[in-house]
This record gives C-alpha cells, structure tokens and sequence, in this order.
C-alpha cells in the first residue's frame, strides 16, 4: 500500500500530512474521528459510521465541511489512490485553526482529514486464540456517547493493558463495566443470554456493536442490554468484544483470571463469522 490522505481538500502521501500548530484539534481536542473498516477494497458498514459521524459533530456545535456523500467519496478515493484491500479509513474533523482561545473562534474554518491503516482484521490470529483484558477505573468525561478525538484517558488505559501483556482494557465505573478502551463489551450469561450495556451518555452507541446485535437477534439468542460486573463477566459462558478494528473478538481471561476454562466460546466466533459474512454482503 502506498498511503494517500486527505487535508483540507488536497490529496498527498501520508508522510506529507500536515495540519497547523494553532488547530484546535491539537490545542484542546475540540473535534470528532471516526474510523471504517476495509475488506477487499470496500467500506464496511459504513453508513452507521457517518450517522455517528455527524451526530457527534452536531453534540458540540461544529459543522461538518463536507456533505456526508462527499466525505463517502473521498473515503474511496483513497481507498483507491492508496491500494488500501484490507484495514481502515481514519476520519477526523477539527474546529480548525485559530487564535488559542478556550471560546469557539468566530471565522475558522472546520479542518477535515482522512487516511487509510493497513490492518488483517479477518484473519487476526487473536480472533482464534482470544484476548485478555484488565480492569481499570473509567476516568472519562460524562459524554462518551461523542466520539471526542480526548482519549488521554483510553490512552492511559490501553497502556496499562499492554503492560500488563493484555491486548485491551475494561474500563468500570461504580461497580460496572463501562466498555473497552476501544471496544464495545459483551458477555454470555450461565443461563444463555446475551448481555451488553444500554447505550447512554455512559459508553459510545458501537456502530459494530449494533450490527452484532441485530445479527444475534436473527440467530434467536436472548439479549439483555443492562450494566453488569466483572464479577459476572469472570462467571460468564463466553465474552467478548466487538469493534470495527476487531470485528467480533473473544475474550478469555480478566485481571488474569480465565473466563471459561480460557477458551474461546462458539457464540462469540458464529458471532464473528456472520459478522464478516454480513459486511461482505453489504460492503461498497
């Protein structure tokens, strides 16, 4: 792959990409990303991706530059001026640049770039042998239904995980499980149903994590959406993760201690199978 990304309306190698020191994207985090997943060469589920895209704009007042159909054309335009077959498409929308002031600047111009990641989310090797996660305390702001390009505090946690020689983090608030640092959370209870936390102010609405959902209602699986505990998560059948950088990925030990004798479970990988079935069909 040769990466191409686009800024403010200009498409250049990667290694180019620049935006200016004074963008408020980089002074305060004041902008939204949003990331789409790649299989043979076509957006996956995408749609979802740029609904999500545009309500977090809308939650902190920030227009977007482009129309939703243009941001989907130059997202396959670098698809294509890239090579991009298998991986992601990265968005991101700043407030632009400005004097460095906390109040919205009054003539800025909204900054949008993209680029593409190159990434074998089919074939993840972790997709057969599972994941392992710790717990940490969810230090976030109260909206994390936006999709805030402020993620210090998943940074810190996904750090943890890797030193601790975990692949994610579960981030638990007042007792619960808020969500992954990057992923949407799930578990299957002793008796077979299927748990996930509601979506609120509290997690982001996972664009895959509703996918999954709708699947596994075609499958008749019980689902519940309500918070629950490590505990219950350390008692479940199965768990797992969903994400559009993960696709369905199993989790088989929390805080160092296994989940289901260590093994993945068999809803979480028919899960992943018509999960990727279902984007392939609806690829473009």
């Amino acid at each position: 792959m040769n990466p191409v990304a686009y800024v403010n309306g200009s498409y250049l190698p990667l290694s180019e990409a620049k935006v200016s020191v004074l963008d408020r994207g980089f002074l305060f985090a004041d902008g939204i990303y949003e990331v789409s997943a790649v299989l043979d060469g076509k957006l996956i589920d995408n749609d979802a991706h740029l609904a999500r895209l545009q309500r977090s704009v809308g939650e902190i007042a920030l227009a977007l530059p482009e129309p939703i159909a243009r941001i989907k054309e130059i997202q396959q335009e670098i698809i294509r001026r890239s090579g991009l077959v298998d991986g992601m498409v990265y968005i991101e929308v700043t407030r632009g640049a400005g004097p460095r002031d906390f109040a919205f600047p009054k003539e800025a111009t909204p900054t949008l770039v993209m680029f593409p990641m190159e990434k074998d989310i089919v074939n993840a090797p972790s997709a057969k042998t599972g994941i392992a996660v710790i717990t940490v305390p969810d230090i976030r702001w109260e909206r994390r239904d936006i999709k805030s390009i402020g993620l210090l505090a998943q940074v810190l946690a996904k750090q943890a995980a890797a030193e601790a020689g975990c692949q994610e983090a579960w981030m638990v608030q007042d007792g619960v499980i808020t969500e992954g640092g990057s992923s949407s959370v799930f578990i299957l209870t002793p008796d077979h149903v299927l748990l996930t936390r509601p979506n609120s102010n509290a997690i982001l609405p996972g664009c895959t994590r509703k996918a999954v959902l709708a699947l596994a209602d075609e499958q008749k699986l019980r689902i519940e959406e309500r918070a629950f505990t490590v505990a219950e998560a350390l008692a479940a059948q199965e768990a797992f993760i969903t994400s559009a950088s993960a696709f369905v990925q199993p989790v088989v030990r929390i805080d160092g201690q296994p989940v289901a004798g260590g093994k993945p479970g068999p809803i979480a990988a028919r899960l992943r199978e018509i999960y990727i079935g279902f984007a392939r069909a609806t690829a473009e």
